[in-house]
């Protein structure tokens, strides 16, 4: 039985929820690609839903969630947003572009209007290349050439895109795909409860920056070991929670590979924080960025490949 149809530049998904009368958790799922074009959301030649669309499809008929699957960037305004209760962006690169995937641009209108939408108290949530778009002073038209990245590498604090001030921290660069250890560090967060004191797994691990003071870290990346310059820094937080303004906003730097979207415990993450910023479970956040990462603001060396 399928639960999704097309419409317009997207599709919906209604949860099962929504048939057994339940009210739904209204969530859209934004994956345009600026930048670098990710397979696990890569929709089929034929039109047909991405790796990550069907698996947040299924996992909507356990968490009353009913899903709005969009790449076209035009629609955001202040009215769009009206229709949903939380955001979710897995994107790349400068979305005021058509860039790699060439779907319809974000214009500056719906950029501010989905950053004030969260300000005023919608749920935002974002994994992965979610931190690698509106990178401050990088305005390329597709994925940004390796060697013209070099304002990653430095900390741009209050001069950073508002998008970066509002997520929490930013994309710099990856090293090789490794299986590494991601701590725990609030096992009583929705959705983290009963994976142990760590994740070790194979990934793809983001290096972050510009990390928000007030964000309440929930993983940090253990870089002692791990292969590539990227990691040759102190340890950094990869997930966290945070106030915006009246809103809240999760992210997840995790993310990349389909058998992490297959995993239980990064589904039972998303539907964790998919349902904290949307305000159906409660958790407290508080600030604990330096304690549990007290060098995480110190950068990895700078490289242009």
């Amino acid at each position: 039985m399928k639960f999704w149809k097309p419409i317009a530049a997207g599709f919906v998904f209604s949860a099962l929820a929504a048939a057994m009368g339940a009210t739904p958790l209204r969530v859209l799922f934004f994956s345009k690609s600026s930048g670098w074009e990710h397979d696990v959301i890569k929709r089929a030649e034929d039109g047909g839903m991405s790796y990550a669309e069907k698996v947040l499809a299924r996992l909507g008929t356990g968490h009353d969630l009913a899903f709005t699957f969009s790449k076209d960037g035009s629609r955001f305004s202040a009215r769009y947003l009206t229709d949903f209760d939380v955001v979710f962006f897995y994107t790349s690169g400068n979305l005021q572009m058509p860039g790699t995937d060439g779907n319809p641009t974000m214009s500056a209108a719906g950029k501010a209007a989905l950053l004030d939408w969260v300000a005023q108290g919608g749920g935002f949530v974002a994994v992965h290349a979610g931190s690698d778009c509106f990178h401050t002073y990088e305005a390329f038209d597709g994925n940004p050439p390796k060697d013209q990245r070099g304002n990653r590498y430095r900390l741009l604090g209050e001069a950073s895109d508002p998008y970066i001030k509002m997520l929490g921290g930013e994309f710099i660069n990856h090293g090789p795909q490794q299986v590494a250890k991601a701590r725990i560090i609030n096992p009583d967060f929705p959705g983290m409860r009963g994976r142990g004191d760590h994740l070790e797994v194979m990934e793809e691990w983001y290096s972050l920056k510009e990390f928000g003071a007030d964000n309440h870290v929930l993983l940090v990346m253990e870089t002692a070991g791990m292969k590539g310059s990227d990691y040759d820094r102190p340890n950094y937080p990869l997930a966290w929670a945070r106030p915006y303004g009246k809103g809240r906003v999760w992210y997840n730097a995790m993310g990349h590979r389909e058998d992490v979207w297959d995993a239980d415990y990064f589904q039972a993450m998303l539907a964790g924080g998919i349902r904290w910023t949307g305000r159906r479970v409660d958790a407290a956040i508080p600030a604990n960025l330096w304690a549990v990462t007290p060098e995480g603001d110190m950068m990895p060396p700078p490289r242009d490949r």
